[in-house]
């Protein structure tokens, strides 16, 4: 059986309390993380044994794809900031490939959706991300813990509503420890940014004919107390290798099919 949210907690902090202390503010001149490339085991118990201490990272804010980075205020994502990502799953692939790929830590929370394979073809660095797919009933507070140590924590929140008051908290740390928020799939009360990401169109496809070449997407970006800037990127795939670009004008899209996201 998987192991108990109170249990890997437990286990988190016993980790996490090896790590050295971080200074707190944007800029982290010190960084001390968790990685590991397969968190759980085949009974499904999360493997922290697999854990282990890093060498600091020297990034500053956490980086995204290139196409969006504009789209931003510090064309990345602020330390201590909270976000919601929406939309296909790619967008959340390629920020862990951008952070990881930088020198940066990564956590993923369930997310079973998310299929690392699609981030390492985005580039990312796989030993520098930690995977936790069944935290327990309560991946609000896995995450509360990873925010100690990671710089990308991204947490599925199945569905779940988080209260203001435990928002707030959570919130808060991550703030002081300089690691960025990503949820999805619940309600968190207030984010700094709402990433968006739907598939626009698929490349390389005639009718009756052909093979997909690239996938457009829309990818709209929020920030608080702001207006929506919208962009349309394309994912092209070459020799297993993905690329984040900026759409040309020429579209050679076609509309989007139903395929699963």
């Amino acid at each position: 059986m998987a192991e108990s949210t109170a249990a890997t907690i437990e286990r988190l902090r016993q980790r996490m309390a090896e790590i050295p202390a971080r200074s707190a503010g944007p800029v982290r001149p010190s960084l001390a993380a968790l990685t590991c490339t397969d968190a759980q085991s085949e009974s499904g118990e999360v493997e922290l044994d697999a854990l282990k201490r890093v060498e600091p990272s020297p990034i500053r804010a956490l980086p995204v794809p290139p196409p969006i980075a504009d789209l931003l205020p510090h064309r990345g994502l602020a330390r201590g900031s909270t976000i919601r990502v929406d939309g296909v799953a790619s967008l959340r692939a390629g920020l862990i490939a951008t952070v990881t790929a930088a020198g940066g830590w990564a956590a993923v929370v369930g997310s079973p959706d998310l299929g690392l394979l699609a981030a390492a073809e985005m580039g990312a660095d796989l030993s520098r991300c930690a995977v936790i797919e069944e935290p327990g009933p309560d991946p609000v507070a896995v995450a509360a813990v990873l925010v100690d140590g990671i710089d990308l924590i991204l947490v599925s929140l199945a569905g779940a509503d988080v209260p203001p008051s435990r928002a707030r908290a959570v919130t808060a740390r991550a703030r002081r420890n300089g690691a960025v928020l990503a949820f999805t799939g619940g309600r968190w009360p207030a984010t700094d940014v709402h990433l968006d990401a739907r598939v626009a169109g698929y490349r390389g496809l005639e009718p009756g004919y052909g093979r997909i070449t690239g996938i457009d997407l829309d990818v709209q970006v929020t920030t608080r107390g702001g207006h929506p800037r919208h962009r349309t990127v394309t994912l092209s795939g070459r020799g297993g290798h993905v690329d984040w670009i900026q759409a040309t004008d020429d579209s050679g899209a076609i509309a989007p099919l139903r395929m699963a996201r």
